[in-house]
C-alpha cells in the first residue's frame, strides 16, 4: 500500500515522502497513530501544505537554538563533590545534574540533549555538548572540585 508521511519516521522516510509499506503496518499502526495518511492525489496536496508550514517552523526553531547556544558558550558550571585518593569521585555528575545546574542559571535544557558519553567521576574540567537542534550544538565548560 502507498502511504504519505505526515512525520519523519526513523528507517521509512521523511515527511511527505511517499512510500510502499504493508497494508497491516498502514492500518493498523501508522493510520491510527496519525503518522500516514494513503497516498491520493488530495492527500498530496495537502502533505505539500504541510511541509512548506513544517519547513517554516524548523527555519524559527533554528534559530531560537542558535540564540540559547549564544547564551550557552558564557556558560561555566562548577559542582563540588567529595572525592577520594587520586580524584575519584564518591558518585558521579550526570547529565541530571547537569540540568538542574542550567536551570538555576536560568536556561531550561531537556536533560535528553545533553551528550554525556558516561557519567563524570573523577575530579577536573570537562566539556560537555548539549545537541539543541539537528544542525546546533552547544558545547559548555564543566568544573568538578573536591569539597
Amino acid at each position: 500500500m502507498k502511504v504519505i508521511l505526515k512525520e519523519d519516521i526513523k528507517n521509512l522516510g521523511r515527511m511527505g515522502d511517499t512510500v510502499n509499506v504493508k497494508d497491516g503496518y498502514a492500518r493498523n499502526f501508522l493510520f491510527p497513530k496519525g503518522l500516514a495518511m494513503e497516498a491520493t492525489e488530495q492527500n498530496r496536496k495537502a502533505v505539500e501544505r504541510l511541509r512548506r508550514e513544517h519547513a517554516m517552523h524548523e527555519i524559527k526553531e533554528k534559530e531560537d537554538a542558535q540564540i540559547v547556544k549564544d547564551k550557552l558558550s558564557q556558560v561555566t558550571l562548577t559542582f563540588t563533590a567529595k572525592a577520594g585518593e587520586e580524584g575519584k569521585l564518591f558518585g558521579s555528575i550526570t547529565s541530571m545534574n547537569i540540568e538542574e545546574a542550567l536551570k538555576a542559571q536560568g536556561v531550561e535544557i531537556d536533560r535528553k540533549k545533553i551528550t554525556l558519553e558516561e557519567p563524570i567521576k573523577r575530579l577536573g574540567e570537562y566539556t560537555v555538548t548539549i545537541k539543541l537542534h539537528p544542525e546546533v550544538s552547544a558545547e559548555i565548560k564543566v568544573n568538578v572540585v573536591p569539597e
